[in-house]
């Protein structure tokens, strides 16, 4: 079985062994676990029942992971995506008015296209028709938000009355924890000590604990499957002749398609296996597809996927054990949830500086491809929307090389990819 298992996920090509992916699915389970609180609250908003909202987020991730770690044979994590969600509950239900059972078929739908793009010859000239500069531009773009994230989550930083980003207070316990164990973990880090990230976890859990910031004793939700079953399968295809729904399908499959093809791009390019782009972007479409009869807003490549990566993970084995770990999340929700953010906004903090170095590759001297760039850089933290920061490049970049009359260095695939997004521009703010 072993031996199956090994040349299955391929580890002696990829240099792997078993207890290092174990190790780092299991860091990244930890990592990312926190979808599930947060998800579940976020599609309560849109009216699914709290407790059926759990169970769909923990299914969601678990065939997600299970995808990914089977079809795509790379430590990539496939969770309900934090962005995507906001908008599948504020501004598809709530802004537009679909019911959520509508926006659950939005999903669905968006899933198939997204599929047909992903199984055929479109994948590869989409991907291909993204400028390099683009690409390493969305990684870094992600390395700031994931570093602007840990620190909202440690509270060394905070959003003002007018959403004006603000330095907290250090006289906080909860900021003094997070510092503290931020210092830690950048400590281990730098030192290459084995399991650093869930060193992390524990000793940022123990401070924490120390300085009175847990609550053992608080028992979280109960979780029922008969809640669940009204919400499993639930998509409403009653309007789906309505312009609302297509504007939602729209505007869900723009962000879905090219948030992914970045964020897959960057992983597979990190573990070095470009070639398993492919079958990697196919596991994620059907994630997608199957996010909607699951009762969740998609799935999408998790930047915490780095996580796992960083700790030594290497192929799909990573992601399987932490599918496995989410199947157990089901009976510790109450444990997990007394896992603080002082403990987790240290690794998304080091996580997000090792992304920034991707900054290297960028060719500044050029400023038709450096400005987009640096725009994506930028708006991704400053918009909080990994979608439109992307829009503002992407639309950017063409408009650029024309005026400078270099317009035959943008492909056509480009010029329509940046027309779709300046179209969602429009119907998103006029509608």
């Amino acid at each position: 079985m072993k031996n199956y298992l090994s040349d299955f996920f391929k580890m002696k090509e990829s240099e792997a062994t078993f207890k290092g992916e174990f190790f780092a699915g299991l860091i990244g389970f930890f990592t990312v676990v926190y979808i599930v609180a947060v998800n579940s609250l976020i599609l309560s908003e849109a009216g699914i029942p709290l407790e059926a909202a759990i169970i769909a987020t923990i299914l969601t991730s678990v065939v997600g992971c299970f995808l990914m770690g089977f079809l795509g044979n790379v430590p990539i994590l496939l969770v309900p995506g934090m962005g995507i969600n906001a908008l599948f509950s504020y501004t598809i239900v709530q802004s537009m008015g679909l019911s959520w059972q509508e926006a659950l078929a939005v999903v669905f739908v968006s899933g198939l296209l997204f599929m047909l793009i992903a199984f055929t010859k479109l994948a590869a000239i989409v991907s291909k028709a993204i400028p390099s500069s683009l690409k390493e531009s969305l990684t870094v773009g992600l390395g700031l938000f994931l570093m602007l994230i840990g620190l909202e989550k440690g509270g060394i930083v905070e959003k003002g009355s007018n959403s004006i980003i603000a330095l907290g207070s250090f006289s906080d316990l909860h900021v003094l924890a997070t510092v503290i164990t931020l210092i830690i973990s950048i400590i281990l880090f730098l030192r290459n000590v084995k399991g650093n990230f869930l060193i992390t976890i524990l000793v940022g859990t123990l401070i924490s604990w120390m300085f009175g910031l847990i609550e053992p004793g608080s028992t979280g939700e109960s979780v029922q499957l008969k809640d669940y079953w009204n919400v499993f399968g639930s998509m409403s295809f009653e309007n789906i002749i309505s312009i609302p729904f297509w504007i939602a399908v729209f505007s869900l499959s723009m962000v879905l398609v090219f948030e992914n093809i970045g964020l897959v791009s960057s992983h597979v390019q990190y573990v070095g296996k470009s070639e398993r782009f492919k079958r990697a972007f196919q596991a994620n479409s059907i994630s997608v597809l199957l996010s909607g009869v699951f009762g969740s807003s998609p799935t999408v490549a998790t930047v915490e996927s780095t996580a796992s990566m960083t700790a030594g993970g290497k192929t799909g084995l990573t992601s399987i054990t932490t599918a496995l770990l989410f199947i157990c999340s089901a009976f510790f929700i109450p444990v997990i949830k007394m896992i603080p953010n002082s403990a987790i906004a240290p690794i998304l903090i080091i996580i997000g500086g090792l992304m920034l170095q991707n900054i290297r590759h960028l060719d500044l001297k050029d400023m038709s491809e450096s400005f987009p760039s640096i725009f994506i850089i930028a708006m991704i933290p400053f918009t909080y929307s990994i979608a439109d920061g992307m829009a503002i490049g992407f639309i950017l970049y063409p408009i650029l090389k024309i005026a400078l009359g270099k317009a035959k260095e943008v492909s056509l695939p480009l010029y329509f990819i940046s027309s779709l997004f300046l179209i969602n521009f429009v119907l998103q703010y006029t509608h």
